[in-house]
């Protein structure tokens, strides 16, 4: 393999990759059971995806955020959420699960937690956490392997 050429690590090893799979539906399945909805889920899929400049997995969760509901507005002031009151106490929660998660800040880890804590019940806390997991793991497979955004034709 050249120096020029991708090396995409979900086709290097198909079973791996597979495996990362049936762990997204599994926590795809505890949001549901805990009735959170595809909007949040997605929201933290952004937010997550942002914090981690991964182009691919904004591209498709922006897209998939909107088609289950997310605003416009909600979209455009994510990155400065806690300034806004566009988003409800579940979605409050969830991105800051999302951020938390992520960026593992110890000086604001335990406060962040504990405030979503106060608004969800055990299943949705698991939920979430567990969501946030899985799209930093997607987010780092996406950017090792250098997954393109393709240029999509304006409507």
């Amino acid at each position: 393999m050249s120096t020029h050429e991708h090396f995409f690590l979900d086709k290097s090893d198909p079973g791996s990759w597979r495996a990362i799979n049936a762990f997204s539906r599994k926590v795809a399945a505890a949001n549901e059971d805990a009735e959170i909805p595809r909007s949040v889920t997605e929201l933290l899929n952004v937010r997550v995806s942002q914090i981690n400049g991964c182009a691919y997995c904004l591209n498709m969760h922006v897209r998939q955020a909107r088609e289950a509901g997310v605003t416009d507005q909600q979209l455009a002031v994510l990155p400065a959420w806690r300034e806004t009151q566009v988003f409800s106490p579940l979605e409050r929660s969830a991105l800051a699960i999302a951020e938390t998660t992520t960026e593992l800040d110890h000086s604001t880890l335990h406060r962040d937690l504990s405030s979503a804590r106060e608004t969800l019940r055990d299943n949705q806390f698991s939920a979430l956490q567990w969501s946030a997991i899985a799209i930093n793991t997607f987010n780092r497979i996406s950017i090792l392997s250098g997954h393109p955004v393709r240029a999509t034709r304006s409507e």
